[in-house]
């Protein structure tokens, strides 16, 4: 494994405030299952950030986080809407599939983000007995793809599933990318502009293994995520362990310095390998993700060395991804390796 990889942001190590928050409740012994004051306390810090309202339940991964939070909406005969690039539809093994039982509608999209016409095109067969039934539309922000959508975009999204009777379940494994980018708290790319429940993200942004489903609109969804969280292998006998990272992230700005810290590396990596010979930036780069066309004799001796992924085995497109831990001399070493390798290319 090379010293600094650009595969994922899953990467990156766990950030060092987040271990000293560990370090810090590993005393003593503590009532479990999220019953003790950390897990308490961690709750309130999610609240400030997105409602006074909101239910928040930490687990472990986001798989888990999405599962959780969309069964608490749906019905077996009932389906979810989401971009065919979208990680429930792309990157959990058919987990909601098979332990939700219900089915995804996939809308190809070029960017990965869904609009109010596209969601409204997928809405047919109301009624039908035959048929599954729209249950809940699925969002990622940001999206597989590294792109944004606007506070706006999201509240379209989200009259269009309400006036449906559908839920709008937003995927947030790098909202703190989002926000940073947008230059706005977390609230305004969520519970502001409508969605009804979170999937927000630790993982990615330093934490161990932190995932959290929050509720943002438990008028609308009822109760039941206490059950749903156990029912699905999510529920932590050791809380306190989940409760600190999230203190740690939250209580102060380390969610925005660790994102934007990410976000501002893929922009200075984008920057610098734009017009290098036969090296195409195929997306807008808008959040900690860089997308881009290398000749395709370069790639695997530059993945062999720095860890990333082919995103588009059919075009050969990469991902480089920059997380909390990137640094500008990790990024020139990449830069600098592309060059070479394209320069011996022409």
């Amino acid at each position: 494994m090379p010293r600094h990889t650009f595969g994922s942001d899953n990467h990156a190590p766990v950030h060092p405030d987040v271990l000293a928050a560990l370090t810090a409740v590993n005393d003593g012994h503590s009532f479990p299952y999220g019953a003790d004051e950390v897990t308490a306390a961690a709750v309130d810090v999610v609240r400030r950030h997105l409602g006074a309202d909101a239910e928040v339940a930490f687990v472990f991964n986001g798989t888990g986080a999405n599962l959780v939070g969309l069964g608490l909406a749906l019905k077996p005969w009932q389906h979810v809407v989401c971009a065919t690039s979208a990680h429930i539809a792309v990157d959990e093994c058919g987990a909601p599939e098979r332990l939700l039982g219900v089915k995804l509608v996939e809308i190809d999209t070029p960017d990965g983000k869904l609009t109010p016409e596209l969601v409204e095109a997928s809405i047919t067969g109301v009624g039908d007995e035959h048929r599954t039934q729209p249950g809940a539309l699925s969002i990622t922000q940001s999206t597989e793809l590294g792109t944004l959508y606007t506070p706006d975009e999201i509240r379209a999204l989200a009259d269009v599933a309400h006036a449906r009777g559908m839920i709008l379940h937003l995927d947030g494994a790098r909202l703190a990318n989002a926000a940073a980018a947008l230059g706005v708290p977390l609230a305004v790319t969520t519970s502001d502009c409508g969605v009804d429940v979170l999937s927000l993200g630790g993982t990615k942004n330093g934490l161990m293994g932190a995932e959290a489903v929050v509720v943002l609109r438990p008028d609308r969804l009822g109760e039941g995520l206490a059950f749903a969280r156990k029912q699905l292998g999510q529920l932590g006998s050791k809380g306190r362990y989940l409760g600190a990272q999230f203190l740690a992230l939250l209580e102060g700005d380390l969610w925005l310095r660790n994102a934007a810290h990410a976000n501002a590396m893929a922009r200075r990596l984008a920057d610098a390998v734009r017009g290098l010979p036969d090296v195409e930036i195929t997306r807008p780069v808008q959040a900690n993700a860089v997308f881009a066309l290398l000749p395709p004799d370069v790639v695997q001796p530059l993945l062999e060395r720095f860890g990333f992924y082919v995103w588009d085995e059919r075009t050969g497109e990469v991902r480089w991804m920059c997380s909390w831990d990137t640094t500008e001399e990790d990024v020139e070493e990449l830069v600098g390796a592309v060059r070479s390798a394209v320069a011996v290319e022409v």
